[in-house]
């Protein structure tokens, strides 16, 4: 009798397909047509086209307006937040957040891990009329930002070792990801210059979840306004932001645990 493995046993060749479309779909931001991604992902036409159509009926992907390229719609996104621990987080957040980022002047973002990458569940913006902020749902590599070395300074060593698996970052990069995971957990958050765009000084802070673990980073990319307008400081800012932060943790759960 011929010996089947366990990847064997379980295939879903039919589910396996539309993973992998959603996945190609999620790589880029100006869609692709059927033909592309039936040569992406070297299948048929035919097989592609059937998965599309019940990909569309379902809601999880759309036709661009006047064109023959398809989306990702935002079904995906709405069903993550129906998992009930991000809804709890992003129900939590959301008033205290747009408060801070009220008083500071300064817009702010609350991101998780998601696939090795840096996923962004909250955005809200400052009063001002210039303001810097992050797309939500933007999906940001970990190394590059403020808010993936808070997720990951607090992780046990399986877990970072499974992370930078996924982050498949070219060695220099991998280390210097490491290099500062001991400081940030040792200040307890991450201020640096952003890694992407000048001028910006990356403020992020954990919150931690009932089973201690880091449920996700807020955090400022704070800019400092020429007008005059921005009237606190970074320092006062990141103050205000890790006591938040802290008061996120606790409305959490985090430290019931005894």
């Amino acid at each position: 009798m011929t010996d089947t493995s366990d990847d064997d046993k379980y295939r879903a060749p039919a589910l396996s397909k539309g993973l992998d479309i959603l996945e190609l779909l999620a790589s880029g931001a100006e869609g692709l047509t059927q033909v592309d991604i039936a040569k992406t992902l070297g299948r048929t036409t035919p097989e592609i086209f059937r998965m599309l159509m019940v990909l569309r009926q379902r809601g999880y992907v759309e036709l661009g307006e006047g064109d023959d390229r398809y989306h990702l719609s935002t079904k995906m996104f709405e069903v993550a937040h129906r998992h009930p621990p991000l809804r709890r987080l992003t129900a939590i957040a959301g008033e205290a957040m747009q408060k801070l980022a009220d008083a500071l002047n300064q817009s702010m973002h609350l991101a998780i891990l998601s696939s090795g990458r840096v996923l962004v569940v909250a955005q809200v913006d400052c009063p001002d009329n210039h303001l810097t902020s992050v797309r939500l749902g933007a999906q940001v590599p970990v190394a590059d930002t403020a808010s993936g070395r808070v997720l990951a300074a607090w992780m046990a060593p399986p877990a970072l070792d499974r992370l930078l698996a996924e982050m498949a970052e070219p060695e220099p990069r991998r280390a210097g990801f490491l290099a500062d995971l001991p400081g940030v957990r040792a200040a307890g958050y991450c201020e640096s210059p952003s890694l992407t765009i000048a001028g910006v000084h990356n403020l992020s802070a954990p919150v931690f979840d009932v089973s201690g673990r880091v449920a996700a980073a807020v955090t400022i990319p704070f800019i400092t306004r020429l007008s005059g307008t921005s009237t606190v400081g970074p320092a006062a800012s990141r103050q205000a932001l890790v006591e938040m932060a802290a008061d996120l943790s606790r409305r959490m759960g985090a430290g019931a645990r005894g």
